[in-house]
C-alpha cells in the first residue's frame, strides 16, 4: 500500500513539473519570488489539473444509458455545479490546487528546460563538511553497527572447532567473542568553490522596471548556480558614478539614482577577487547589468581596461547584461563586443523585456563554463 502511494505521489509531481514547465517563463518573468531561498517552499497555483468525479444527472431526462443515443451525446443533461452568474448558489465551486514546491526544483526545472549543462569547476580546497566513512571490523561497538555476516562467520568457525557443530541441525549462536562490529573513520569532505559577484548599475537611466528585471535575473541566476556548487558565496555591488558593496537585501531593494562610472563597479569587483579569492581555488562568475550609458567614452576605455587585465583572467566567464531602457544610449554593449570580438570568457545579452530573461540566462550559462 505504501509502495502505491509512492508511485502516486511521484507521479503526481511529475504532472507537477510538467505544469510548471508549461508556465515557466511565467514564472521567471515573476518578481513575487525574490527574497525566497532555497530551502523555502512556494507555492504554485496549478487550476488546470483537475481530480476526476462522477457527476449524476436526473433520471428523468434523456442522455446516454436511457434509450438510444448517438455518438457525442452528452453523458449527462443535469443541473450544472454553482449557480448562474451574479446569483448566490448551494454549490462547490471550482477551486484552485497550489502546490508547494522548493527554490531548488524550479531551479532544477528551469536547467532542464534551457538545457543549461552542468558548470565547470577548478577549485576544491574549502571544507564544507565532514562524513563517516566505514572502513573496517573491530570487536567492539555498538549493537547499532554489529555486522551480521562476520558474526555469524566467527560462530560457526568456533562451533567446527569445538566439534560442536552438527550439519544435520545447524544451529549457529553467536557469543559474545563472535560478534564483530563496523569500524569508521571521520573524513573531510571538500567541495568546489564559486564565488558570484552581481554588479548592478542604479543611476538615474535605470527605471524601476528596469532594476526590477535585473533582480529577477539575478535570482534565478543565483538559484541556478546553488545547485551546482555547495560552497557558493555571493557579492553584492551597486553602482551610479561610485560603486560600494551592499547585503543582499540592499541589493534587490534599492532605489538609488545617479550619474554613471562602469569603471568603479569594475574595480571594485577586481579588488575584492584579489584579496580574498585566489584564482587557483575558486569559480567566479561576475555578472554585471546595466543599460549600456556610461559618462565618457575615457570611463568606457577604463573599463575595458580592467576587464582585460584584472576581471578575464582570474574569471570562468565574465557576463554583461544589457536591459532597453528609454533613457539610457545602450552603447556599452556595442564597444564591449568590439573590443573583445574573440574573447570566449565574455558572454553578452541584450533583455527587451522580461519575456526575455530565461533566453538571457540560457546564454549565460548554456556553455556550462
Amino acid at each position: 500500500m505504501n509502495l502505491k502511494i509512492h508511485q502516486d505521489h511521484a507521479r503526481f509531481r511529475q504532472i507537477v513539473k510538467g505544469r510548471i514547465r508549461k508556465e515557466l517563463r511565467r514564472f521567471i518573468s515573476s518578481g513575487e519570488l525574490i527574497g525566497k531561498e532555497g530551502d523555502k517552499l512556494v507555492s504554485i497555483p496549478l487550476p488546470q489539473i483537475d481530480i476526476p468525479r462522477f457527476r449524476f444527472g436526473d433520471r428523468s431526462k434523456g442522455g446516454v444509458g436511457q434509450g438510444e443515443g448517438e455518438p457525442g451525446d452528452p453523458l449527462s443533461q443535469g443541473e450544472q455545479d454553482g449557480s448562474s452568474e451574479g446569483e448566490a448558489g448551494d454549490q462547490e465551486g471550482q477551486h484552485i490546487l497550489e502546490v508547494d514546491v522548493s527554490i531548488e526544483e524550479l531551479a532544477e526545472i528551469l536547467g532542464e528546460e534551457l538545457e543549461l549543462p552542468n558548470l565547470e569547476d577548478k577549485g576544491k580546497d574549502r571544507l564544507v563538511s565532514t562524513r563517516d566513512r566505514y572502513v573496517g571490523i573491530r570487536r567492539v561497538g555498538p549493537e547499532s553497527l554489529r555486522h551480521f555476516k562476520r558474526t555469524f562467520r566467527e560462530a560457526l568457525k568456533r562451533q567446527i572447532a569445538a566439534g560442536i557443530y552438527d550439519p544435520k541441525r545447524p544451529m549457529i549462536i553467536p557469543i559474545r567473542d563472535d560478534k564483530r562490529y563496523r569500524s569508521w573513520k571521520t573524513e573531510s569532505v571538500f567541495e568546489a568553490n564559486a564565488l558570484i559577484i552581481y554588479m548592478m548599475d542604479v543611476s538615474g537611466s535605470m527605471g524601476e522596471e528596469q532594476k526590477q528585471m535585473v533582480r529577477i535575473e539575478s535570482f534565478w541566476i543565483d538559484a541556478w548556480l546553488s545547485t551546482q556548487y555547495q560552497g557558493l558565496e555571493k557579492r553584492y555591488i551597486i553602482h551610479d558614478a561610485t560603486a560600494r558593496e551592499v547585503d543582499r537585501d540592499t541589493f534587490f531593494h534599492t532605489r538609488e539614482s545617479g550619474g554613471t562610472m562602469i569603471s568603479s563597479a569594475y574595480k571594485l569587483c577586481a579588488e575584492i577577487i584579489d584579496r580574498e579569492y585566489p584564482e587557483q581555488d575558486w569559480n567566479v562568475y561576475p555578472f554585471h547589468f546595466s543599460d549600456g550609458d556610461n559618462w565618457s567614452t575615457d570611463d568606457t576605455r577604463l573599463s575595458l581596461d580592467i576587464l582585460e587585465n584584472r576581471l578575464v583572467p582570474v574569471s570562468n566567464m565574465f557576463c554583461y547584461g544589457q536591459v532597453h531602457s528609454p533613457y539610457g544610449s545602450g552603447q556599452f554593449i556595442k564597444d564591449l563586443v568590439a573590443h573583445f570580438p574573440d574573447e570566449e570568457k565574455i558572454v553578452t545579452s541584450e533583455i527587451p523585456d522580461r519575456e526575455g530573461i530565461a533566453d538571457s540566462i540560457k546564454t549565460f550559462l548554456g556553455k556550462g563554463r
